[in-house]
């Protein structure tokens, strides 16, 4: 229906916690949403067995929230706290009720929760081409900054790497010290930057692992937390580095490449095809490296900043990430 002869919902539109009996309506507005937006002739299908809404509110349930009309669910949105740095998303409303202010409503809570964690960098992923989604979000003093390419490879069979260690393995006793170094090695990259609230979901929920890559003394020379298979956010017979960095430096090209391997490597140890991984290309040689390998963009949509900052996207990183 176009928007100009819809109902107006605003006066009735609601929101608040999303609560684990929401998960399979929100779930599919999701998939209906984004399959809509792209065009694909059947939109609930989209996404396939990739999952983002389950495993975003099991990770944290504090952090995402649902907008309803007299009760019943129609948009989800999910905020992450990895430490000085927030994002949000998926942000998602049913096709049917767009270009009503939901997604506006959507945000303030998400607004809140970066209040709250005093994230210092925030971010989202979007549609490069739609000047809906930009000016929606720049409302809120995001600014959209360079391209960021969703980029895939076949895996291929790859020489063990030395050094890596993967999570699932150490044991509890030895995971508390695996977060600290962790921290240490985010820290470097960015300030403040903490990814320990992925590794524990990731682990906590089975759906994947993540690489840690020691180096020649006490400290991590790099890390990759990987989502695997159906069911997580890389879907049926994909590895998705969901986020991954090498301490930067001297020599940090040389340990990105090594983490790359890596991640091919646990690809091949579980059987999957594909390797799937995000690149702002503000990080040039890094995605030059990835291009060298053999990735090629399947998606391609650009970050949006709170301020107006590089954050870690700056030609001098090598970090694996897209904020969807």
């Amino acid at each position: 229906m176009p928007a100009a002869k819809r109902p107006s919902v605003a006066t009735s539109v609601s929101v608040r916690p999303l609560v684990e009996s929401d998960l399979d309506r929100a779930d599919e507005i999701f998939r209906v949403a984004f399959g809509t937006f792209l065009g694909i002739p059947e939109p609930a299908t989209f996404f396939e067995t990739a999952d983002y809404v389950r495993t975003r509110w099991a990770a944290d349930p504090h952090a995402a929230f649902a907008a309803t009309v007299d009760g019943d669910v129609v948009g989800s949105n999910f905020a992450a706290n990895w430490g000085s740095v927030g994002y949000f998303g998926p942000l998602t409303v049913h096709p049917d009720l767009w270009d009503q202010g939901i997604g506006r409503r959507l945000m303030d809570p998400v607004m809140a929760c970066f209040d709250t964690w005093q994230n210092r960098h925030l971010g989202l992923f979007t549609f490069s081409h739609s000047p809906k989604h930009l000016e929606l979000y720049r409302r809120y003093g995001f600014w959209p900054r360079f391209l960021t390419a969703i980029m895939k490879k076949r895996v291929a069979a790859s020489a063990a790497v030395p050094g890596r260690v993967l999570y699932s393995e150490i044991t509890a006793g030895e995971r508390p010290d695996a977060l600290r170094l962790s921290r240490a090695l985010t820290g470097t990259v960015y300030e403040g930057l903490s990814l320990e609230r992925e590794i524990t979901a990731t682990q906590a929920q089975g759906l994947g692992d993540t690489i840690l890559l020691k180096g020649d003394d006490a400290d991590l020379d790099g890390l990759a937390v990987c989502h695997c298979g159906a069911g997580s956010e890389a879907g049926e017979d994909v590895c998705f580095v969901k986020f991954g960095a090498v301490r930067p430096g001297p020599g940090a090209a040389d340990r990105f490449e090594r983490l790359l391997t890596a991640c091919e490597q646990l690809a091949a140890e579980k059987g999957l095809e594909h390797l799937d991984a995000g690149m702002n290309l503000a990080r040039q040689d890094a995605y030059r490296r990835m291009i060298d390998r053999g990735f090629r963009t399947w998606l391609q949509g650009v970050t949006m900043h709170s301020p107006s900052e590089p954050g870690y996207s700056h030609p001098d990183a090598y970090v694996i990430d897209d904020w969807r």
